[in-house]
């Protein structure tokens, strides 16, 4: 079995294992947002008991590598929508909104573990990784014997008649992916006239909120003005009272 640094050292070994994400799982219960598909850099630190700038500064170095294993990045009315959607995104440590997120499924976070050297949950899932992957290269009847219960039969299930329903989803899953390919130029066309109204509405908000300042100003004019008033009807009746003073005297 190569040793577990070996992952460190070679793309190609990382890539031919990259699928095995159940792996996480079996050295530590990973947590996903509400979408069941991605985490946030924050999610994998806590999983991987390391800073988040660890998580950072390795996603920064091997970005391409990431990005082909679904890494990507979230800004605009996409972060916006997708945030309404996830609401546990929520935190107090950005209480003006975020300029951008950054999210990974599962093959993104199996990349770190690959990847990342000072974390023994990364340590523990590259070895468990090289273990399953050595008993499934050992030959057939080894390989059966040091499977997961549920993967034997799993395996047993899609060589009968289930496996035969699977093939006909996939089949109609195919006609799917030719008319979602049909009205890609349309779903094109609808996300261009809503970006449009997108900027509109930014458009308008910057109005309200400038008419809203000037307001605001008008309103400070507006109380130093009947303070003034106030003054001079004070100052007005004060001589009045020392006339008539004068005219007693």
């Amino acid at each position: 079995m190569p040793p577990e640094i070996a992952l460190l050292e070679s793309r190609a070994l990382r890539d031919s294992v990259i699928e095995r994400t159940d792996v996480l799982d079996k050295v530590k219960i990973l947590t996903v947002l509400p979408d069941g598909l991605h985490i946030t850099t924050r999610m994998v630190a806590e999983y991987f008991e390391v800073g988040e700038e660890a998580v950072k500064s390795l996603t920064k170095r091997h970005r391409a590598e990431f990005q082909s294993n679904g890494m990507h990045i979230l800004r605009g009315s996409y972060l916006q929508v997708f945030e309404r959607s996830n609401v546990d995104l929520s935190d107090s440590s950005y209480p003006q909104g975020r300029a951008h997120l950054t999210l990974y499924p599962r093959r993104a976070v199996l990349n770190v573990a690959m990847l990342l050297r000072d974390s023994d949950i990364a340590k523990r899932v590259r070895t468990y990784l090289l273990d399953v992957e050595e008993a499934a290269r050992s030959g057939p009847e080894a390989g059966a014997e040091q499977l997961p219960l549920e993967q034997v039969l799993t395996q047993r299930m899609l060589t009968g008649p289930i496996g035969t329903r699977l093939e006909a989803v996939e089949a109609c899953l195919e006609d799917v992916g030719s008319t979602l390919r049909e009205l890609a130029p349309w779903m094109a066309g609808v996300s261009a006239r809503l970006d449009g109204m997108d900027r509109r509405l930014d458009a308008h908000g910057r109005f309200i909120c400038a008419m809203s300042e000037r307001l605001c100003d008008l309103g400070e004019d507006m109380t130093e003005v009947r303070r003034d008033v106030a003054t001079l009807k004070a100052e007005a009746a004060q001589r009045r009272a020392r006339r008539a003073k004068r005219r007693r005297a």
